[in-house]
């Protein structure tokens, strides 16, 4: 896929499924609003009991497509040993430079995952090293804007969000999205039990029943988040 001259928001993830586990139906209505929304998944995910290079390529492809296709790439970084080093923050800043996002979704900063830390850890310097001048990195120096912070974490923790997305109208495409990858989130599920794809959609019910709506995803920032107004605050 091409790159696109610049986006409102560009989605990092660990993994092939991380955007859509995290923040899958705040990318389908940012899409419907008219935003140029992106993802950059940062490994394969690979290798996994059921996977298989091959077979995440495959099922990324089809949940991008319930996801409103937005731009998505690979940063083909190590999966299972992703560490935030100076060759990764390089590769990462020059993608920042190449599509020029306004704001960045990044995991939350506390998780069990390694490959979770390491990777908000990556784009926390790569934002900053992204804006250097005098630099070998190719590109223009950008500095995007602001990190927000969604949450795909492998901890049971009941999230302290800085705000919630209402997701009602966008939460069967969502679903839909995350059934697409099978050999994670379907075929490996234990039988009479929950699975994690029970487990997300128990968790936006949740957030919707916090702030009134039927389905809603968390999202957490670092810094205070300024408005310009009280209109679409949920009252």
């Amino acid at each position: 896929m091409d790159d696109p001259q610049s986006l409102d928001a560009l989605i990092i993830a660990p993994h092939p499924d991380d955007a859509e586990l995290g923040m899958g139906g705040t990318i389908l209505r940012l899409i419907q609003q008219g935003w140029s929304v992106g993802i950059l998944d940062l490994t394969s995910g690979e290798p996994t009991p059921l996977g298989s290079v091959e077979i995440r390529q495959n099922e990324t492809l089809e949940a991008n497509r319930h996801l409103g296709n937005p731009w998505r790439s690979n940063l083909g970084l190590p999966n299972r040993s992703l560490e935030p080093t100076l060759e990764h923050r390089r590769a990462l800043a020059a993608v920042f430079r190449r599509v020029r996002p306004r704001l960045i979704f990044a995991p939350f900063w506390e998780d069990a995952h390694p490959d979770h830390l390491a990777a908000t850890r990556l784009v926390e310097d790569a934002r900053f090293w992204s804006k250097l001048s005098k630099s070998d990195i190719p590109g223009t120096p950008f500095h995007p804007a602001r990190i927000l912070y969604y949450f795909s974490v492998h901890l049971k923790i009941v999230e302290r969000p800085s705000f919630v997305l209402d997701i009602s109208d966008q939460q069967g495409d969502k679903l839909a999205a995350l059934r697409c990858y099978r050999s994670q989130l379907v075929d490996n599920q234990p039988e009479g039990r929950p699975g994690v794809i029970d487990s997300v959609a128990d968790r936006s019910r949740f957030w919707g029943h916090v702030v009134g709506v039927q389905h809603a995803e968390p999202f957490a920032s670092r810094e205070p988040i300024g408005l310009t107004g009280l209109r679409d605050v949920l009252l």
